[in-house]
Parts: structure tokens; C-alpha cells; sequence
């Protein structure tokens, strides 16, 4: 196939997602995130592809699909599944939370061993960073780690290098705001950067959540929000019990307030609506 970038298609009009084309590409975010398109989202495939067919000078959505993991298209390949993944998110997200960290675990950590959170889909790392402030606000230790995890590079990239518009600090408390916040000057107007003091103690990974996970360590609170919305029954079983493997005994593992373990795993204590708690050694489920 000859792709040349530099032709584009600027002067033709979108050509249309057969239906065929939108089970293809149906079937293969399935198989490589384990993302469930429904039929409602022919619009957003769409949308999303349209601008990399152009790029690529390519005619339609069929033969752009034909270069997805073909030897050398390894970056378009994961350009294709990061536009076709939501990474909506923003600091102090659910609010409740947080509260809950602050009032409920943070004061009973016992020193000695460093306190872990792993955000499992970490997206641009404004979930990582508002529990990175938190840490460094309320935590009982300065022993303390976070570890971002997302399936597009491209965000993580953003995650890394924790620069975010103004407009996004809406939600931060002034105090935090002013303490773990650096306010942009000169080109950076506009913006503000997370302190490097905290941003230090954050590291983002790229992680698919369906297939093997990388060496990751034993953590004490896994948040894991907003991501099993996307998935069927099937995949959100072996997610979770994935995901329960890497919490240490007695830790949280915390979901969003639109889902729910019921039917998904009976390993987890419910302490509230979201929450759940691993069980500690020698402890049971009742």
C-alpha cells in the first residue's frame, strides 16, 4: 500500500463508516481494550478516524484499518486506539473520595512501609496529582508513592509533564492550589505546572489493563474509576480480579459512583457505595 502523508484528502469530502467498517473496528477495540462500542458511537468513530485518514491520504475507513498493526504503523496503531478512548477526567473528581482517604485512611497508616496508590487509568494525571497533593497535605508519612497507569501514550505524555490551562484548577482547593501549584509566566500564561516537590513522587506507566500488567509492587489503595463502564461482564471479572492480586491485605480499592462489583466479585468488602476493602490476613468477607 502506498501512503503518502504529505497528499492528504483536504479537498475531498469525509468518505462514509460503512457498517461493516464500524463492526471492524468494533471487534478490534474490543480485542485490544476490551472496549465495548455500541451502536450509538458510529458518529464518534467517525469523527475520531476521519482526521488520520486525511492525514495519510487515505480514501477509506477499510484501508485505513488494513495498516493497524502492520510493521511500521506501530505508532498509528496506537494513535488509532488512543482517539477511540474517552480520557475525560479532572482534579477532585468525586469529591467524596477524597474525603473518605483523608478521614478514613490516611490517620491509620502505620509507619514503617511506604504508602502506595496506583491510578489505574490515570488518563492526563489529574486523578494522580489531586492524590498526590492529598499525601503530602494529610498523609501520616512522607513515605509515599503514586503510580499512573493509562493504554494511550499520547496522554500520558501530558500526565508526565503535569502542565495544565488554568481552567482546570477550578476545582482545587486554594489552599493546595497555592501550595502544590506553580502559576505560568511568559509563554506558559495561562497555565500552571504541578510543584516538582510532589510531581517527583508521582511516575505515569503505560499499562493495557486486558492483557499482562508490568511489575508494578503491592499497593495500598487502587483507583480504578470510570474505566468498567466501558467493558462487558466477562472482561470486568478478570479486570477485577486482576486488579485485587496488587492491593496489599486490609487496602481500598475504590471505583466510581456509576458502578458497581455486584455481580463482578464477591472478594471485596463494601464499606460504601464506591468503596471496597480487601480483606486483611486472616480476616473474612462478613
Amino acid at each position: 500500500m502506498d501512503i503518502n502523508p504529505s497528499a492528504g484528502l483536504h479537498s475531498l469530502h469525509a468518505p462514509a463508516l460503512k457498517e461493516h467498517e464500524f463492526r471492524w473496528i468494533k471487534d478490534y477495540l474490543y480485542r485490544h481494550a476490551g472496549i465495548v462500542l455500541n451502536d450509538s458511537k458510529h458518529a464518534l468513530v467517525t469523527g475520531r478516524l476521519e482526521k488520520r485518514l486525511r492525514y495519510h491520504g487515505i480514501r477509506s475507513y477499510s484501508e485505513y484499518f488494513r495498516i493497524l498493526d502492520k510493521a511500521g504503523f506501530e505508532r498509528e496503531t496506537s494513535m488509532a486506539i488512543d482517539l477511540l478512548t474517552t480520557n475525560e477526567t479532572y482534579f477532585f473528581r468525586e469529591p467524596k473520595h477524597f474525603d473518605f482517604l483523608t478521614s478514613q485512611v490516611f490517620p491509620h497508616h502505620t509507619p514503617g512501609q511506604t504508602f502506595r496508590i496506583w491510578s489505574a487509568a490515570s488518563s492526563s494525571g489529574e486523578e494522580a496529582y489531586t492524590l498526590a497533593m492529598l499525601l503530602a497535605e494529610f498523609g501520616k508519612t512522607t513515605q509515599w508513592e503514586i503510580i499512573g497507569t493509562d493504554i494511550s501514550t499520547r496522554i500520558l505524555e501530558k500526565a508526565q509533564r503535569g502542565l495544565y490551562p488554568l481552567s482546570a484548577a477550578e476545582k482545587i482547593p486554594t489552599t493546595l492550589l497555592k501550595k502544590y501549584c506553580l502559576k505560568g509566566s511568559g509563554e506558559y500564561d495561562g497555565f500552571f505546572l504541578i510543584d516538582p516537590s510532589i510531581r517527583a513522587r508521582v511516575r505515569f506507566k503505560y499499562a493495557n489493563l486486558i492483557e499482562k500488567l508490568p511489575e508494578l509492587g503491592g499497593f495500598d489503595v487502587i483507583f480504578l474509576r470510570n474505566v468498567m463502564i466501558y467493558f462487558d461482564i466477562p472482561t470486568k471479572q478478570k479486570l477485577v480480579e486482576r486488579i485485587r492480586s496488587y492491593l496489599r491485605p486490609g487496602g481500598y480499592f475504590i471505583i466510581s459512583h456509576s458502578e458497581s462489583l455486584n455481580g463482578i466479585s464477591n472478594q471485596f468488602k463494601m464499606l460504601a457505595p464506591s468503596i471496597y476493602q480487601k480483606p486483611g490476613h486472616g480476616e473474612s468477607l462478613s
